[in-house]
């Protein structure tokens, strides 16, 4: 059983950013959470399902929502304690560890100071090995785990019991309590025992985020560095000349456009967005499409930039890599696959889009 503490949470926050393929919120909240709550309540165990009995709880966490709302509805203790008191009510017993639900942006950070301000251990683990929009689009899911309930908690004080039929109720019934909420909760769903998480949840997940996010440190080329660790394909680098966003229905939808520099003049990249980079597409060519990984990070420092922080003139190269192999089942591709986004497309593997340039 290995910790998390304070000199852990900006590699954590730096590889959670690159996983979040632009969504997932802004690590910089997260990160300033973790810290504060590392500092006040102790380090975090970071625990293996095989450390836990069998029938532990697992709650897997996350925030819900419109990324670019997050920055200014910040999470308070007092959510995950009325989430955990809720679940403590509901199964008559208190949680055994927090998870991650997707290990993605700040949603990959924050369960650190979560899980500290509850006293409970973090689960090497998660739900998505990156990040996705809709609730349904989780490991769980794929692995036919009934998605029978949903606890979400706000600002406000609202704690919301939702007791679905499916995992695309879920999303539904979800997605309008967030949105009544003002496009940002917290949420636990798919709460399991470590019995029912083995096979259904995407393990080691904490612990690659925090190599990616170590890769860099100090490195002499630290895009060279983290393209290697990731096995990405680099797709563009160049300057970002258009950004069209819009917040609606508790997302953030757009379209990101990069005019190529460099090696790369005369090329023009557009990158579909849903919270996350869903597309990637050149001259009506796609290069890359979920649910494989596509990220916009800067150039120099290759720190990831994340869908609501991309701004007209930033020097950006964008990356894509595969996705952990459960997202190209057959289920995997109809729950996050190109079609599940409204996309008319046949999911083709980035490796395959990419052998050739």
């Amino acid at each position: 059983m290995s910790s998390i503490d304070v000199s852990d949470i900006a590699a954590l926050a730096r590889g959670c950013a690159v996983l979040g393929t632009g969504g997932g919120g802004d690590v910089r909240t997260g990160s300033l959470a973790a810290l504060r709550a590392v500092r006040e309540y102790g380090e975090v165990p970071l625990v293996e399902l095989a450390d836990l009995p069998e029938d532990a709880l697992v709650v897997p966490l996350s925030g819900i929502g419109a990324p670019t709302v997050s920055h200014e509805m910040i999470h308070s203790e007092d959510e995950p304690k009325r989430i955990a008191e809720e679940v403590e009510r509901l199964f008559g017993r208190r949680p055994s560890a927090i998870m991650s639900s997707e290990i993605g942006g700040s949603n990959g950070v924050a369960p650190v100071a979560w899980a500290a301000q509850l006293g409970l251990p973090l689960l090497d683990a998660d739900g998505m090995g990156r990040a996705f929009p809709e609730v349904q689009m989780v490991s769980m899911y794929v692995a036919g785990l009934p998605a029978d309930l949903v606890i979400m908690s706000d600002v406000a004080g609202n704690v919301v019991t939702i007791r679905p039929v499916d995992g695309l109720w879920s999303e539904r019934l979800a997605r309008a309590v967030c949105v009544a909420a003002g496009s940002h909760a917290l949420m636990a769903d798919y709460v399991l025992t470590a019995a029912r998480a083995r096979g259904a949840v995407i393990e080691g997940t904490v612990t690659r985020a925090l190599e990616v996010g170590r890769v860099t440190e100090g490195a002499a080329d630290p895009l060279r560095a983290l393209q290697d660790r990731l096995g990405a394909a680099r797709l563009i680098t160049g300057k970002l000349t258009d950004v069209e966003r819009r917040t609606t229905g508790g997302f953030v939808r757009g379209t990101a456009t990069i005019d190529g520099t460099g090696d790369d003049r005369g090329r023009r990249l557009a990158l579909e967005l849903q919270n996350e980079n869903l597309v990637a597409i050149e001259n009506g060519q796609v290069r890359a499409m979920v649910p494989d990984l596509i990220t916009v990070v800067d150039t120099e420092t290759a720190a990831a930039v994340q869908t609501e922080s991309l701004r007209y003139g930033q020097r950006v190269t964008v990356l894509a890599w595969p996705c952990d192999p459960l997202w190209r089942t057959p289920k995997g591709l109809e729950t996050a696959g190109p079609r599940a986004f409204g996309y008319e497309l046949d999911y083709i593997p980035v490796e395959e889009l990419t052998a050739h340039g």
